[in-house]
């Protein structure tokens, strides 16, 4: 079924993230007919279009101008503009400002419509060999170690599996993170250049990866798809986590070192952990 773009609708546009193949027909038509392309990087976009031979001409839509656009783009398209909205890679609104446009849209009673193509974190988790059946994605990391670290604790509990993106030059930081937090043994499958020639996909656990990735200089984008921590049927008390906090704490590891590492064996949050941790007055032996 096709139809020709509508007037006052913005259309969410899917493009390729690395093989121009995946491009759909759909998203072609589209683009080719509305009135207006807003773009990320209107040059990154510009060759995709050069490609299929389209010639709508774009504006910039990006996280720096979103305040100034989305206003400009709302009153173009209420005065019955047909409005696309594309990412440099992937569907718009995923780990970028395309949510916010979309959202004012909403507001504002002007159609979204969405046309589907490929994205990072869908292409890697089918491919990866961890469980799809119920999964989480968390974007991009903080980049500042001390709250990358708290966003990861956060997550210790989490079950289902988890993918984030992260660039290359943070890789190795991130995944030093993950195994201090997350265990060693926890698995990682690695995901980079997807769809593209050098489409790479590395399986193994997290302290394999750190040690697989020390000596090699991180290239291109990355999509991390972690294994969700398994379930446990154990249950402890109170007074045998304080036993256990205890032990580890004689054996000269602060309070947040104890909680953290009790924290890899529980299904029990770091933060609660450490409350009950600081309670503990005295370092004598555990009974």
């Amino acid at each position: 079924m096709q139809t020709d773009p509508k007037p006052r609708t913005l259309y969410v546009v899917g493009t390729p993230i690395g093989n121009l193949e995946d491009m759909t027909f759909r998203g072609v038509r589209i683009l080719q007919a509305v009135d207006l392309i807003a773009a990320e990087d209107t040059r990154h976009t510009g060759k995709l279009l050069q490609h299929f031979q389209i010639k709508t001409p774009q504006v910039s839509y990006h996280e720096h101008n979103r305040n100034s656009r989305i206003p400009e783009l709302l009153k173009q398209l209420d005065e019955g503009k047909a409005i696309a909205v594309v990412t440099d890679a992937g569907m718009p609104g995923i780990s970028d400002p395309g949510y916010e446009l979309v959202k004012a849209c909403i507001d504002a009673g002007i159609t979204v419509v969405p046309i589907p193509s490929a994205s990072a974190a869908i292409t890697a988790l089918s491919a990866a060999g961890l469980p799809t059946d119920r999964f989480v994605f968390e974007g991009f990391l903080p980049a500042k170690a001390q709250a990358r670290r708290e966003h990861l604790e956060s997550l210790i509990t989490e079950s289902r599996t988890l993918i984030f993106y992260e660039s290359p030059h943070r890789l190795r930081e991130t995944l030093q993170d993950l195994a201090d937090i997350f265990g060693g043994d926890r698995q990682i499958v690695l995901a980079r250049e997807l769809t593209k020639l050098y489409e790479e996909f590395w399986r193994g656990t997290l302290e394999q990866a750190v040690v697989f990735c020390r000596d090699r200089e991180p290239q291109g984008e990355y999509t991390l798809v972690v294994a969700g921590k398994p379930p446990t049927q154990q249950q402890f008390s109170e007074a045998e986590l304080r036993v256990e906090l205890t032990k580890l704490i004689t054996q000269g590891m602060s309070r947040s070192q104890a909680s953290r590492e009790l924290a890899k064996f529980t299904s029990l949050p770091r933060r609660q952990l450490y409350q009950l941790a600081l309670a503990i007055n005295t370092l004598e032996p555990p009974s």
